[in-house]
């Protein structure tokens, strides 16, 4: 018997590792428990039914829930492989992206980039009625170029302002409009029919009026724009910030360069433009500013512990390299921190 293989969820490369697409799992759990109306046309391990896999395949998920009374569950801190538009016909929703609480109102739009860290509910869900889709670009890294589907028809210059638009910007939470409102109502409508493919030309043309409406939304607002979003150098940026969080794994020049998909002399120019420092010399910076961290707690951590948590190969060769960049040996910082 042939073996079915399970869809796996896409994948985004950082520095902190991989991360694996959101599969919405309390909201599932939550319908299974009769405790919202919840549909959807879904791909890949996203909860509803199941699209035929030729039908819009760049279609994560086209959802709608309507919780008619507060719930006990939320969607913690997640991402998700493509661009995800939200809009809130009905209730209040906590939303957070990037750290910052919003409350959504009736009438709010989100929109959340590729793989943008954001999670719904402080913790948990309030009564609400929530659409959203997430539709796949193709970003598996910052500085991946978009790839938007064939269905999608927008003329090309309109196609490259609105990647511009919601590539280049922050802001996830928007004040939308009837035409938005509608456009996702109508999803919702056909997704509620059950029928897949007799639906599949009213979604896809929705779908298109959809990002059209939001295009021109966007328009109107007239935003900046900050095109280093989406860039080479924003890539290497969000590696470099995350790194100190990470100095125990033996970098190397070539490890560093390839997280971020880049050449070696390419990574080592951004390293250097952002750091004003060899990649060697930020991963050494980095190293030793986690030791002094170390150092200056009181805990059962000895030297030679510490050395190997923050990356380097032996406690004599950190000794070394300590005393060179602070000025005093590593036993003798522990002690005036603990004195102080």
């Amino acid at each position: 018997m042939k073996k079915i293989l399970q869809p796996q969820p896409a994948i985004f490369y950082d520095v902190n590792g991989t991360h694996r697409a959101d599969t919405c799992e309390p909201l599932r759990k939550a319908k299974e428990r009769g405790e919202l109306y919840h549909d959807a046309f879904a791909h890949g391990c996203y909860p509803g039914q199941k699209m035929p896999s030729k039908m819009l395949p760049e279609l994560c998920v086209a959802c709608v829930w309507d919780a008619k009374e507060d719930q006990n569950w939320g969607l913690p801190e997640h991402r998700n492989e493509g661009i995800e538009l939200g809009y809130l016909t009905r209730g209040t929703l906590d939303f957070t992206v990037n750290g910052e609480l919003n409350t959504l109102k009736a009438g709010d739009l989100t929109v959340t980039r590729p793989w943008q860290p954001h999670n719904v509910g402080s913790p948990n869900v309030a009564a609400s009625r929530m659409h959203w889709l997430i539709l796949d670009v193709g970003v598996r890294r910052p500085n991946d170029p978009w790839k938007w589907p064939d269905w999608i028809s927008f003329a090309e210059h309109d196609l490259a302002g609105l990647t511009k638009l919601l590539s280049y910007n922050e802001q996830s939470v928007w004040r939308g409009n009837k035409q938005i409102e509608k456009c996702f109502e109508k999803i919702a409508d056909h997704i509620s029919q059950g029928n897949c493919q007799a639906a599949h030309t009213r979604v896809q043309l929705y779908i298109n009026e959809l990002f059209l409406e939001v295009y021109e939304m966007l328009q109107r607002e007239k935003i900046t724009l900050d095109s280093k979003l989406s860039s080479t150098e924003r890539s290497v940026d969000m590696f470099l910030m995350g790194l100190s969080e990470h100095i125990d794994y033996p970098w190397t020049l070539e490890a560093m360069a390839e997280h971020c998909n880049l050449g070696r002399s390419r990574f080592a120019h951004y390293c250097k433009r952002l750091t004003n420092m060899t990649a060697a010399d930020y991963l050494v910076h980095c190293r030793v500013e986690k030791a002094k961290e170390l150092l200056a707690k009181k805990s059962e951590m000895n030297i030679t512990m510490i050395a190997f948590k923050c990356g380097f190969e032996s406690s004599q060769y950190f000794a070394t390299v300590f005393k060179k960049k602070i000025g005093i040996s590593p036993s003798t910082y522990r002690s005036e921190c603990i004195s102080a």
